[in-house]
C-alpha cells in the first residue's frame, strides 16, 4: 500500500459523498487515519466503514460545519482516536441556484454559513489544536473556479467561493508563525450528485441549458472530472511535499479557465 501520508490524521467535512468521500478514500489509500464527517451521518458512516473494510482505518461523525460545538467534537475525535490531527479539510459545501435578479436574503445566508462561515470555525478550531500540539498542521479549503469568475444563477455561490480564496489567503499569512499551512483546491465541473440536483433546480428556475452537460462542453481536456481526480492534489496537500507552499489555490478543472 502507498504510505505518502502514514501516521497522519485527517480530518475531512462533507465526506458523506461526492468529492469529501473520494478525497477521503483516496488518503485513507495512502496511509491516513481519517474522520469522516458529513451531515448526513448514515452516509459519513458508510464512507468510514468502506476504508476500515479495505484496511484502512476510519471513524465518523454528524457535524453540521457551522456548528463550533460539532467542529470541535470532530478534531476531539480525531485525537482521542488517532493521537493527534495533522490535517483538516473544509471541504462541506452546496449551492442552490437563483437568478441574478431574484436573489434572497435566505439563500444568500445559507449558503454563506456553510460555504464561507464554516470555513472559517473549521480554520480556527484546527488551528487551535495544531498549535496545542506545537507541531504545525495543514489546513486545506475546496474553493472552486466559481470563486475566480461569476456564473449566472449561481451568484451567491460564486461569492462564497471567493470568500474562500480570501479565507484562504488570511489563513495563510495568520497562522504561519505557527507552522500551519493553509491552501485551497479549486474544482471545476465536477461529477457528483451535487449536479443531479443544480440541474433540476436550474430547469424549475428556467436555466435548464446552463447545467452539468453545458459547463462540461468548455473543458479542453474533454470531459468532467471524476471526484478521483482531485485525490491526488488532496494527498500533495496533506502530505509533507506541500510544506514550503501556503495561501496558494490550485485549480483542478482540466482547462475551464485559463489565467
Amino acid at each position: 500500500m502507498p504510505d505518502r501520508l502514514t501516521g497522519r490524521t485527517v480530518v475531512v467535512t462533507g465526506a458523506g459523498r461526492g468529492i469529501g468521500a473520494a478525497l477521503a478514500r483516496g488518503m485513507a489509500a495512502e496511509g491516513a487515519a481519517l474522520v469522516v464527517t458529513d451531515r448526513d451521518e448514515p452516509e459519513a458512516a458508510a464512507v468510514a466503514q468502506s476504508i476500515r473494510d479495505s484496511g484502512g482505518r476510519a471513524v465518523h461523525r454528524r457535524v453540521d460545519v457551522a456548528e463550533r460545538d460539532d467542529v470541535r467534537a470532530a478534531i476531539e475525535l480525531a485525537v482521542g482516536e488517532f493521537g493527534r490531527l495533522d490535517a483538516y479539510f473544509n471541504n462541506a459545501g452546496f449551492n442552490e441556484p437563483e437568478k441574478f435578479l431574484d436573489i434572497t436574503e435566505a439563500v444568500w445566508d445559507r449558503i454563506f454559513r456553510v460555504n464561507a462561515f464554516g470555513v472559517v470555525l473549521g480554520s480556527q478550531e484546527a488551528a487551535r489544536q495544531f498549535i496545542r500540539q506545537g507541531s504545525g498542521g495543514k489546513i486545506v479549503n475546496t474553493s472552486s473556479i466559481a470563486g475566480r469568475q461569476g456564473f449566472p444563477s449561481f451568484a451567491p455561490y460564486c461569492a462564497s467561493k471567493a470568500a474562500v480564496i480570501s479565507l484562504t489567503q488570511s489563513g495563510a499569512r495568520s497562522l504561519a508563525e505557527h507552522g500551519i499551512t493553509v491552501n485551497a483546491f479549486a474544482p471545476g465541473v465536477v461529477r457528483t450528485p451535487l449536479w443531479d440536483k443544480l440541474d433540476r433546480d436550474l430547469e424549475r428556475i428556467g436555466e435548464g441549458d446552463a447545467g452539468f452537460a453545458a459547463m462540461s462542453g468548455d473543458i479542453i481536456l474533454g470531459r468532467p472530472a471524476e471526484p478521483e481526480d482531485l485525490v491526488p492534489t488532496a494527498v500533495f496537500l496533506a502530505g509533507p511535499d506541500s510544506d514550503y507552499i501556503t495561501g496558494q489555490v490550485i485549480p483542478i478543472e482540466g482547462g475551464m479557465v485559463l489565467v
